[in-house]
């Protein structure tokens, strides 16, 4: 059974939504303060970033001990190098990141050491030309086929690592083996010397002020609301401006849109380290962070048609500035409106609250759009679209109205992300 979602707004009597004067003000802190937050933000990361390059250091002296203590180095003797080759390749900047290279890594180690020992045993059994043939056939069929597996994509977005590692171990195992008769050993000591690695760094990323990937695919996916908001904000001021204040915020807009196209690459990264990670804070182990992808694609389809708003704006042929005055009042009312409800809704995935359901905004846009294309209708019989001017007010609804659309799409994601992972009821 689909159900319809529509977004609120509050509209007339005492509990209406502010004038837009009053509203713009609002946005125009909201700004503000979103500036300060990103640079509050950007400040922290690196602050992180030293923090983790402190803790990866720490990590390095540790394992190193396996070369500088003699009783630790009589027992893995050079296989101490896997343990230092672990921490450098494994320990990333996010713990869900570090975990996962460490489980693919283990896993691929494991594999690849024991068919590698049963490969190498089964040649020295046979002996002579048979030993040769045996480990060249071992090395083709397990190399090419997984080879072969790393390229299915469902298992080289999670896996890739992984099959590295088997083939590397695999042949370094069997290759050793057929030289020298300490097969066991040899896995035996470099498997003991990779997991002591691995958990130094588990217990070092998760341990000590971990980084967690979840919290910023959850940061910086609620930020996109109020980026996208400011971003429309800005462009209504710029199309009433004076054409000389209009390039810096054309500046301003254009960067925000192309930070929430340019983010899916970063989103899925982060979305599967995230599915690595163990339980912390308000994130269980089955967290929907595939509904998380699913915001920011229709997230980056928003900040698209807000790009086509502003090719629209700047281009050269538009109306005459009284027009634009007789249209300015029922824009600004309708960009109040979808500022306000983007607001809403990333302050709502932020603090993983479910947002009230009022039925106010679909009428009260209905109305918006009627009003504007009443405005578009010539007053004169003479009226024509004589140097195309005329299409940009035409076209200036229409890509308010996919907006709304779009925004619509948007609350109905949050409302069943918020089912999904359980957000609590906002009691305002």
């Amino acid at each position: 059974m689909s159900s319809s979602v529509v977004i609120p707004i509050q509209d007339g009597g005492k509990e209406a939504a502010p004038k837009t004067t009053v509203k713009k003000e609002g946005l125009e802190n909201s700004l503000s303060a979103v500036t300060c937050s990103l640079r509050g933000i950007k400040g922290e990361h690196d602050v992180r970033r030293v923090v983790h390059s402190v803790k990866v250091g720490v990590a390095l002296v540790l394992v190193s001990l396996f070369y500088l203590l003699d009783p630790l180095y009589d027992q893995v003797g050079e296989n101490a190098m896997w343990a230092i080759m672990t921490v450098v390749v494994i320990f990333e900047f996010f713990a869900g990141a570090t975990l996962s290279k460490g489980l693919n890594r283990g896993i691929g180690t494991i594999l690849g050491g024991g068919l590698g020992c049963i490969a190498a045993i089964l040649a020295q059994e046979i002996g002579g030309v048979g030993n040769a043939v045996v480990i060249g056939t071992a090395v083709f069929i397990f190399g090419a086929a997984a080879t072969y597996v790393r390229s299915v994509p469902s298992i080289k977005k999670k896996y890739d690592y992984g099959a590295m590692i088997f083939i590397l171990t695999f042949n370094l195992v069997v290759v050793s083996g057929s030289q020298a008769g300490e097969v066991m050993r040899i896995a035996r000591q470099r498997l003991l010397t990779i997991v002591m690695g691995f958990a130094i760094c588990i217990f070092i990323s998760l341990l000590v002020l971990p980084n967690w990937a979840s919290d910023e695919l959850h940061i910086s996916t609620a930020s996109k609301f109020e980026q996208l908001a400011c971003s429309i904000e800005g462009l209504l001021d710029k199309y009433f401006k004076a054409a000389a204040d209009k390039e810096n915020e054309a500046d301003r807009s254009s960067k925000i849109c192309k930070s929430v196209l340019h983010s899916k690459a970063k989103d899925e990264s982060l979305a599967n380290f995230a599915r690595w990670e163990p339980w912390h804070g308000n994130f269980g182990l089955r967290y929907p962070w595939d509904k998380y992808l699913h915001i920011g694609e229709l997230l980056r389809e928003l900040a698209t048609t807000i790009v086509s708003l502003e090719v629209c704006i700047q281009s050269s042929r538009q109306p005459t500035t009284n027009l634009r005055q007789l249209i300015k009042e029922p824009c600004e009312s309708a960009v109040a409106s979808l500022t306000w409800t983007l607001q809403v809704l990333g302050e709502s995935l932020l603090k993983m609250r479910k947002c009230q359901p009022e039925a106010l905004l679909l009428p009260k846009l209905k109305s918006t759009r009627l009003e504007l294309r009443h405005l578009m209708s010539p007053s004169e019989p003479g009226h024509s679209c004589k140097s195309g001017e005329d299409l940009a007010l035409p076209t200036l609804v229409f890509l308010l109205t996919e907006m709304v659309e779009k925004l619509e799409g948007l609350a109905k994601e949050v409302e069943e992300l918020g089912e999904l992972a359980e957000f609590k009821t906002n009691d305002l």
